[in-house]
């Protein structure tokens, strides 16, 4: 099976549960983006070789250079559907756009890690949008 296609029924089943069963009188729903996951520089419009070792600025604008995640519309088309109202946390072009923010250079063992993310730095981030998203 497709992964989206997948990605897709697995989102529509939970969308029916919230509709069936959330009173969003005395309950707000979150849904989290997806923190994009990379494996190359490529990816940041950096030569093949390159990767996120070293790297120590964030891609200067608000533009990605690489391929997208093919989940954001399945993620937005599902919630468009829904009758209920659903919070969408959506951090995956912020994640994208922070090449500086994982432990690859810092692991024990010298592997690059592309796929976790420091702290500080971007789950702070992801956790202070959370956070406006309450108060407000």
């Amino acid at each position: 099976m497709d992964r989206m296609k997948a990605y897709n029924i697995g989102l529509t089943t939970w969308a029916k549960w919230i509709d069936s069963n959330i009173d969003p009188t005395n309950t707000r729903v979150f849904f989290q983006g997806i923190p994009a996951v990379h494996f190359a520089g490529a990816d940041w419009g950096e030569p093949k070789e390159e990767n996120c070792k070293g790297q120590t600025k964030p891609i200067g604008g608000s533009t990605y250079p690489g391929v997208r995640y093919p989940g954001e519309p399945v993620i937005k088309q599902v919630l468009n559907t829904m009758k209920k109202p659903v919070y969408l946390l959506d951090i995956t072009l912020l994640t994208q756009l922070r090449k500086d923010g994982h432990p690859s250079s810092y692991a024990m063992s010298g592997q690059l890690d592309c796929s976790h993310w420091c702290v500080a730095g971007v789950p702070d981030t992801w956790n202070l949008l959370l956070y406006t998203a309450l108060i407000n």
